[in-house]
């Protein structure tokens, strides 16, 4: 895989971010093989009433490593979301940290995936682990349609 970043102003198509990423400023980093990994540097902007990073910062980078992993397997028209997604927090993440996601498919069956992920920071200390199970259809659904 490249080491190349992906992200809002220079992503590949099959990369692109969501507005959710956008607006917390989380770029995307790898992408390709079932693997996947995001990074967001920690500003005032993202703490919570505790002064440290805030965990939906944490939930939103994980989901979008995990999903963006099964992304980069699954074919052009089918679709995939995400059904459950199971986060530990571990450690606090501070101003100035550099946050990296990276996520992994462990399965991908017809129907359902499973996927495995870490969020770290520079020093490689693990902020929050995480496990999810993501729907796939074949093409986009009906209802989103």
């Amino acid at each position: 895989m490249s080491e190349k970043t992906y992200g809002n102003e220079n992503y590949i198509p099959s990369m692109k971010l969501s507005g959710v990423c956008d607006s917390l400023g989380v770029t995307g980093k790898k992408f390709g093989d079932g693997e996947c990994a995001v990074t967001c540097k920690i500003s005032e902007s993202h703490l919570n009433a505790g002064g440290v990073a805030h965990g939906g910062l944490h939930s939103t980078m994980l989901d979008s490593a995990l999903g963006g992993a099964l992304v980069s397997v699954i074919k052009k028209e089918e679709w995939c979301a995400t059904a459950q997604l199971d986060i530990s927090f571990l450690n606090a993440a501070y101003v100035g940290d550099v946050l990296v996601a990276e996520g992994k498919v462990l399965r991908r069956g017809r129907n359902l995936a499973h996927c495995d992920g870490v969020l770290s920071n520079q020093e490689g200390k693990i902020i929050a682990t995480a496990k999810g199970t993501w729907a796939i259809w074949e093409s986009k659904p009906t209802s989103m349609k």
